[in-house]
C-alpha cells in the first residue's frame, strides 16, 4: 500500500483485501471515526455500522457495558473501552470492532484523568484490548477528537496486521 493513502483507505483496502468487517462504537469521537471510513469509496463493502455512544445509557443497553465497569472504573476507561469494542463487534456480527472514549475538554479532567486522557479499545475474534492515550490538555477539544480518530483507524489497522 502506498504511503500517499491516508490511514483509513489503508485499513478500507485492508479489510477489502481480508474480506473483512469493522464496526466502531464512539463517545469521545462522536461519529469522526466512521466518518473517516465512509468517506473512503468501497467502505460499504467493509463497514457494518457506527455506534456514537455518548451516554453511559447507551453504552450499556446497546453495547453491553456492564454497571459494575461504569460504576467502578467509570466510562473513561481501559474496561469501559474494551466493552464497548467487543460490544459493538457482537452486535454487528464484524470481524473487528473499535471504540473511543476519553476526555476532550475543556472541562471534566481531573488530575488522575486530565483532559486529553483517551481510551482506543480495539476487539477481534482473537483478543479485545484497549490503549489509552495522554494527548495533553494543551491541545483544544477538535484536536483531541480528530487525533484519537486517526489513531483509532491505526491501532484497527495494526490489528489486521495480526495472524489471524
Amino acid at each position: 500500500m502506498s504511503d500517499k493513502l491516508t490511514v483509513a483507505e489503508q485499513l478500507v483496502t485492508r479489510l477489502r483485501e481480508q474480506h473483512r468487517h469493522i464496526a466502531v462504537a464512539e463517545s469521545l469521537t462522536g461519529g469522526l471515526v466512521a466518518k473517516k471510513i465512509t468517506d473512503v469509496p468501497g467502505a460499504s463493502e467493509v463497514f457494518e455500522c457506527g455506534i456514537c455512544s455518548y451516554s453511559n445509557r447507551i453504552k450499556h443497553a446497546v453495547l453491553g457495558v456492564s454497571e459494575a465497569t461504569l460504576s467502578e472504573y467509570s466510562e473513561y476507561s481501559h474496561a469501559c473501552a474494551r466493552e464497548m469494542a467487543q460490544g459493538v463487534r457482537n452486535l454487528a456480527g464484524a470481524d473487528i470492532g473499535v471504540s473511543t472514549t476519553g476526555l476532550a475538554g475543556p472541562g471534566g479532567g481531573t488530575p488522575e484523568k486530565p483532559v486529553g486522557t483517551v481510551y482506543v479499545g480495539i476487539s477481534t475474534e482473537n483478543d479485545t484490548k484497549s490503549y489509552c492515550l495522554s494527548l495533553g490538555s494543551d491541545l483544544n477539544r477538535s484536536e483531541i477528537r480528530e487525533l484519537s480518530a486517526e489513531k483509532a483507524l491505526l491501532l484497527a489497522l495494526e490489528a489486521l496486521r495480526m495472524p489471524t
